[in-house]
């Protein structure tokens, strides 16, 4: 049975898993922690209790812009940097990284809101970009070939795109952050990171682990403007600004590449997700609610490759949903620090109500809340796990991303009608399949997103490109399309 933990025993826990004795609440400009122009200070509070965890310095303009010349001073050193180096440099980063995961999850859990093995599995993936963006830094490739002509030497190396400004969400603190830096650590570009300013915490703790790798000084940056906009404007309207890397909502991103198109900057957005959950007639449906709990679940639902929509086939949906919300009910909610509780609190009250909102709709549209569907009393931003049925495959669940741990199942015929509802968005991030092999993958390759799972739960994986189409987002992390995303092709004709 769901159950809420109650204030008093989330405080006695979260002295047993330690947040760092050290947070990092200034700006890092230039290789040294400094205070923003202004006294200002943003607070940062716990979304279980409210309590106040840390005040961060809220940048200005003019503090960006310091950054920014900071990266750019920085950029023509850091660019000839032998890549064995850099990568010794990102190696070292990962190591430690590791040696201080308990930590480090417990700061995730405590600003963040996410249960504690959340937080503990979002510390290896994101450390794991680290070590993974190390190996790629002395793999950077070129071209040497006679021309078809045969008058000159086809010449084609790759080299830094130059000063990347990095904007990351609250929902993955880590592992948005050491996806980014990795890669453009890797290729040779200088930085300024602007963490979510709901979990700044944890994005100044990996500022903090780079330096201590040997990250030269101006080469990463960290700034926390409040509000951002007119910051990140500024940023991308600064002439030494090359590159653009986003993850967040379709609407900033939006905004966001209308503004790098000013300069012309490099821009790499991932976006919004509206990912289907396919249950085929073929499917084997314990396999099928063990991988929905985990594509739903993970991180609370708080994840753009989260499952959205179920589509289940008509002969398996009583089984598939019985299971699914028995083990939605089995999962404990309350303060993440908490040992067994698997439901942490969502980032603030604003989202809690938001995904309270559209399961209400969803209700007043026909849907049955099975288990969960209502708020919690007591403290904390906390909504149960709900599954929803009798949803209409035309709701408008189908077409928000719910961002909680909610899932709407909508009951289909076949596989043509499960696959032209599932591409039926404008979002095309990810998708799940399950079924038997030859369905699975015949399926797979109908739908129109950037990435499918099939007959798995979770397929996020720092060797692999991680992006989508449609609305989704441009370009890839992750994976060697990762390192591109920070490399411009120089083509030099050689006369021998």
């Amino acid at each position: 049975m769901t159950t809420f933990e109650d204030a008093a025993r989330h405080t006695a826990v979260l002295e047993s898993r330690a947040i760092p004795d050290t947070l990092f609440t200034e700006l890092y400009i230039g290789g040294r922690w400094r205070p923003a122009e202004l006294d200002e200070r943003i607070e940062v509070r716990n979304p279980a209790d409210g309590s106040l965890i840390a005040a961060v310095a809220n940048a200005t303009v003019t503090d960006c812009a310091a950054a920014v010349a900071a990266a750019a001073d920085a950029a023509e050193s850091w660019a000839v940097t032998p890549p064995r180096h850099r990568s010794e440099i990102l190696r070292s980063a990962w190591e430690i990284m590791v040696a201080e995961r308990e930590s480090l999850a417990a700061l995730i859990t405590a600003e963040n809101g996410k249960s504690y093995a959340d937080a503990e599995a979002e510390i290896d993936y994101a450390a794991d970009f680290f070590r993974w963006f190390a190996e790629e830094a002395v793999r950077i490739g070129g071209d040497y070939r006679l021309s078809p002509q045969g008058d000159k030497r086809i010449l084609v190396s790759r080299e830094p795109i130059g000063v990347a400004v990095l904007v990351t969400p609250w929902n993955f603190p880590a592992a948005m952050a050491t996806r980014k830096l990795g890669p453009a650590l890797a290729a040779g570009c200088t930085a300024i990171l602007k963490p979510a300013i709901q979990t700044p915490l944890t994005a100044g703790a990996i500022v903090d682990i780079l330096a201590r790798a040997g990250v030269p000084a101006g080469v990463v940056n960290y700034v926390t403007p409040r509000p951002a906009g007119a910051a990140v404007r500024a940023m991308l309207h600064h002439p030494a600004v090359r590159k653009l890397s986003f993850t967040g909502s379709t609407e900033v991103g939006r905004l966001l590449l209308h503004e790098a198109a000013d300069n012309i900057v490099s821009a790499s957005l991932e976006l919004g997700g509206n990912a289907p959950f396919l249950v085929l007639e073929s499917a084997d449906v314990g396999a099928a609610v063990a991988g929905a709990m985990v594509a739903k679940m993970r991180n609370g639902g708080c994840a753009c490759t989260a499952a959205n929509r179920f589509y289940v086939h008509r002969s398996l949906a009583d089984a598939f949903t019985q299971g699914l919300v028995e083990a939605m009910r089995d999962t404990t909610m309350g303060p993440g620090l908490v040992a067994g509780n698997a439901l942490g609190a969502l980032i603030s009250d604003a989202e809690r109500d938001k995904v309270a909102a559209i399961v209400a709709r969803a209700v007043d549209e026909g849907a049955v809340a099975v288990v969960g569907g209502q708020k919690p009393s007591g403290p904390g931003a906390f909504y149960p796990p709900t599954v929803l049925t009798g949803v209409r495959p035309d709701a408008a669940i189908t077409q928000t991303e719910i961002f909680g741990p909610v899932a709407p199942i909508i009951v289909v015929d076949d596989e043509d009608e499960a696959v032209a509802w599932a591409n039926r968005t404008e979002m095309g991030l990810v998708g799940y399949v399950y079924g038997d092999t030859a369905s699975a993958m015949r399926v797979a390759h109908r739908l129109q997103v950037g990435m499918v799972a099939v007959n798995k739960g979770v397929l996020s994986d720092p060797a692999a490109p991680f992006g989508g189409v449609k609305q989704s987002g441009l370009g890839r992390e992750g994976g060697s399309a990762g390192i591109e995303e920070y490399l411009e092709q120089k083509y030099i004709a050689v006369d021998l």
